[in-house]
């Protein structure tokens, strides 16, 4: 049976979405959890997933073109299936949870919202999402909220997402509590001037209410928007500059005139990627050029250039900008510190030859790595740790994530209870996790969970290094390659092997002693492989 696939509303205030890529044609084969398009929001460029498998029938919004929420975005079903009825005004079959929502809305009620508040529903952040889970308040009553504040994390049938705020005043209630469930479009928070009774609308407002604007804040709203035209960027030759509403906010707090970007969005449109990208010191004002050529002229001699500048622009992809959101908040929130240590690696080389000796057996130095870190570990449960503003949690399961390089940027496939491995099942699986990512394939569970990470840049030559925590864990290990050099032994300079590693560690939750120990655990079974045996 074909499904129609509708644009969704991926926020609290979006009306209409554009089509920024399609990433699958008509005739391909689709999968659930394949990404179909990059759908451009007033928020962000967003991931849209296939939540049905199928074949592609049909594509209703090519890509640059702009639609309303619920608009026929996609058909998909099986090869050579009949959608004529689909594409002539007729519904697809409807879900029995969409059913059920329709039959649990309530009859219409009027709801008289007071001058300047604005009340914040639950957003349908995905194609197939019926209701969304508060997993984290970010804001508590009371709190002065800023345009593109994010409000909370909202867990869909998806994921679990940032929801930002599209107002601004101070947060007068909440509707939806953490670690609890509410249909799309139930009210999720009222915002509004401080001191406002919004116990009226907090009991009577339901699902599908009709919202009606008092005198006062319609005059408001006139005032509001003529004021916010007047103030709008323009430009010398169009007059007003197209821009979504996040775009305007972070070039605002940048100090970026608009009117000097180029916006790469639907007509000219300025999306947030546009600000973040743009580089004052590539405009120049005329008397500032007046003033850089005579000084050229007057101090350098005449140049007959010879050559070409040369650039390429390669659009972030989502992996991309989720990389660097997250390293970013990483290192900027956990106080990060290093613990470096070298190793004898003579009796690690010896016992992985014997053990890749015996038949139909494969280990790598990776694999020893790994399980010298999940036995030290279990002896020093506190690097096995994550912080919350609460409370400091010690995991005493074992689940070391192991980074791998893709085209892409990077991922960190999982191996859960790594402690209970043997090295042989630690080096299959990681073999099998790390092709998976690398050919697109893995699950999202197969990349959550992890208490610990291991980065390994080891086979590329790299002697030493450090490496930014993978949050929510404490630590992670940076491992570096074997290098054959001359050491002391036994008062005598000899040939030895040694290998370097660094520990860096989250300094609210890992003392430096502590990470010391872990070190200290880690290098005794290391250099003596035999004891990961036992």
């Amino acid at each position: 049976m074909a499904q129609i696939i509708t644009m969704p509303r991926l926020s609290d205030t979006m009306t209409e979405g554009v089509v920024a890529t399609w990433l699958k044609k008509v005739g391909d084969t689709i999968k659930t959890g394949d990404i179909l398009a990059e759908i451009e929001t007033d928020k962000a460029t967003m991931e849209f997933e296939s939540f049905y498998d199928g074949v592609l029938l049909h594509i209703g919004i090519q890509e640059g073109q702009s639609a309303p929420v619920d608009s026929l975005l996609a058909i998909i079903g099986t090869a050579g299936e009949d959608i004529a009825a689909l594409l002539s005004g007729g519904t697809a079959t409807e879900t029995k949870e969409e059913k059920v929502v329709e039959e649990a809305k309530p009859t219409s009620a009027t709801v008289e919202i007071p001058a300047g508040v604005k009340v914040v529903t639950m957003p349908r952040l995905s194609d197939t999402m019926t209701t969304g889970t508060v997993a984290t308040w970010l804001k508590k009553v009371g709190d002065t909220v800023k345009e593109g504040d994010i409000l909370a994390e909202i867990e869909t049938d998806k994921a679990t997402m940032e929801f930002e705020s599209f107002n601004a005043g101070t947060l007068l209630y909440i509707g939806v509590q953490e670690g609890d469930s509410a249909p799309v479009d139930t009210i999720l928070a009222i915002l509004g001037p401080a001191g406002t009774d919004v116990s009226g609308i907090a009991a009577n407002y339901k699902v599908g209410a009709v919202v009606e604007t008092s005198k006062s804040e319609e005059k408001a709203v006139t005032q509001t928007e003529a004021t916010s035209n007047s103030q709008l960027p323009t430009s010398n030759s169009e007059g007003r500059v197209f821009a979504s509403p996040l775009a305007k906010k972070i070039a605002q707090d940048k100090g970026i005139n608009l009117s000097q970007v180029k916006g790469s969005g639907e007509n000219g449109r300025i999306v947030k990627s546009d600000v973040e990208n743009f580089s004052p010191s590539a405009v120049a004002t005329p008397s500032q050029a007046v003033a850089e050529a005579t000084n050229a002229v007057a101090s350098v001699k005449p140049f007959v250039p010879a050559g070409e500048v040369f650039q390429e622009e390669i659009k972030n992809s989502q992996m991309r900008k989720t990389i660097a959101r997250r390293l970013a908040e990483s290192k900027f929130t956990a106080p990060h510190y290093y613990l470096t240590i070298e190793l004898d690696m003579d009796h690690a080389i010896a016992s992985r030859n014997m053990i890749n000796g015996l038949p139909d057996t494969k280990v790598s130095f990776n694999d020893m790595v790994i399980k010298a870190s999940a036995m030290a570990l279990k002896k020093h449960p506190q690097v096995n740790s994550q912080w919350r503003e609460d409370a400091m949690v010690i995991n005493h399961h074992v689940n070391i994530g192991v980074a791998v390089a893709v085209e892409d940027g990077l991922m960190v496939p999982v191996l859960k209870f790594t402690d209970q491995m043997s090295l042989t099942q630690i080096g299959a699986n990681v073999k099998d996790l790390a092709g998976k990512a690398k050919s697109k394939k893995i699950q999202p569970a197969e990349m959550e969970g992890s208490t610990f990470t291991i980065s390994n840049l080891g086979m590329f030559g790299i002697q030493s290094f450090t490496s930014i925590i993978n949050q929510p864990n404490s630590a992670i290990l940076s491992v570096g390659a074997i290098i054959e050099k001359p050491v002391v032994k036994n008062g005598q300079i000899v040939v030895g092997n040694t290998m370097t590693v660094t520990l860096a560690c989250d300094h609210r939750t890992v003392d430096g002693a502590t990470g010391a120990q872990f070190l200290q655990t880690f290098k005794a079974f290391m250099e003596n492989p035999v004891t990961m045996l036992a």
